[in-house]
């Protein structure tokens, strides 16, 4: 694997490193993925699980759609795998293939870093109607990286399954 990320910075402001530490998780997931064939990439960890990395990238996706265009920008949209707001399908990858997966992925990433890009400050709002509450931009980006480094633990043990690749 090839270790091209940017590690935070020691003493940036708030929201640079918030904007720094999460493409940095983004980045790890696809460190984790790279190099792997499509079968790889929907390799299962161990039954009972059907988590995949590939699974990992699309439920990424689907997480980077929900936070920062559905709830920060108050877009209108469905979920990018299914109509219905039913999360669980970004994880069945048995037919999804690299290239759509990470175009999706890359698509809502590229989405995610305009509209942080664009707020005034990390204080914007947006409404979370899960939650029933409003968030704020901070609260997102915070979420995300939680939700990445988690995830990339996942990913971490599928990788090595898949060839014996460990590290960072």
């Amino acid at each position: 694997m090839t270790d091209n990320r940017i590690g935070p910075p020691l003493r940036g402001s708030e929201r640079e490193t918030l904007r720094v530490f999460l493409d940095y998780h983004r980045a790890t997931l696809a460190m984790k993925c790279e190099g792997l064939s499509d079968d790889d990439l929907r390799r299962r960890s161990m039954p009972p699980s059907t988590l995949t990395l590939m699974g990992l990238v699309r439920h990424m996706a689907e997480v980077e759609r929900t936070w920062f265009r559905k709830v920060i920008n108050a877009e209108d949209i469905p979920l990018v795998w299914s109509d219905e707001g039913d999360y669980q399908v970004a994880y069945d990858a048995e037919a999804s293939t690299r290239s759509e997966a990470f175009a999706a992925w890359e698509a809502e990433v590229e989405h995610s870093r305009r509209i942080e890009r664009e707020a005034e400050s990390l204080d914007v709002t947006g409404h979370n109607e899960r939650w029933g509450e409003d968030v704020s931009l901070r609260l997102v980006m915070l979420h995300l990286i939680h939700d990445y480094a988690r995830h990339n633990g996942h990913a971490d043990f599928l990788r090595e399954g898949i060839d014996g690749t460990v590290g960072a």
